[in-house]
């Protein structure tokens, strides 16, 4: 099997999409759940100003990403993953948060080859830079440009949030096993491609 350079996105895809709502059902005072979520802005969900919800990302952000859980399944996938492909990880968490996020890694134990804070939602100089083969997100515009970009498979981890329609390449997994079946059907026709 030839090792694959296999790109995530950190926030809602390796971490568990509910990380934040605790945090902010308690500073804001709402009763939401993931459900209540059908956007990616939180500002108009919370009724919040862009200026007042990065006052509070740049409150909170440190203590969320250090105790946030990872996604259901994801670590054992990694792991295995780890053994056989390159695992680098690009989110778009500011750069300030560097330390926190390898910490959190370590800390967890989980397998990484790179990890870059690029610091802003387009990733796509930074999936160029890595040559990334397969992506993982749970952004429905990001992964939609890195589809269409690359010509690469997005594995879209299912959320409220991320429903509206997507291309072909474009793989919408309700959560990390699913995921992990179709990476494990696409590596095996890769193989055969190659024979």
């Amino acid at each position: 099997m030839k090792k694959k350079r296999m790109g995530f996105d950190i926030d809602g895809t390796v971490t568990d999409p509910n990380t934040f709502i605790p945090y902010l059902n308690k500073h804001f005072k709402k009763n939401l759940t993931l459900d209540h979520l059908i956007e990616y802005d939180l500002t108009s969900i919370l009724g919040i100003t862009e200026e007042q919800f990065w006052e509070w990302m740049g409150q909170f952000e440190g203590t969320i990403y250090s105790e946030a859980p990872i996604a259901m399944n994801a670590e054992q996938t990694l792991h295995e993953w780890s053994k056989h492909h390159d695992l680098v990880y690009i989110t778009a968490r500011r750069k300030h948060l560097t330390d926190i996020t390898h910490q959190w890694f370590t800390e967890k134990q989980l397998p990484f080859d790179h990890i870059e804070l690029v610091g802003k939602h387009d990733k796509l100089d930074a999936i160029k830079e890595h040559e990334v083969d397969i992506f993982f997100e749970d952004k429905h515009d990001n992964a939609v440009a890195i589809a269409e970009e690359f010509q690469i498979p997005v594995i879209l981890l299912d959320t409220p949030y991320n429903r509206l329609p997507a291309p072909e390449l474009v793989i919408r997994a309700t959560n990390w096993l699913e995921a992990k079946a179709w990476v494990e059907r696409w590596l095996a026709e890769q193989a055969l491609q190659r024979q």
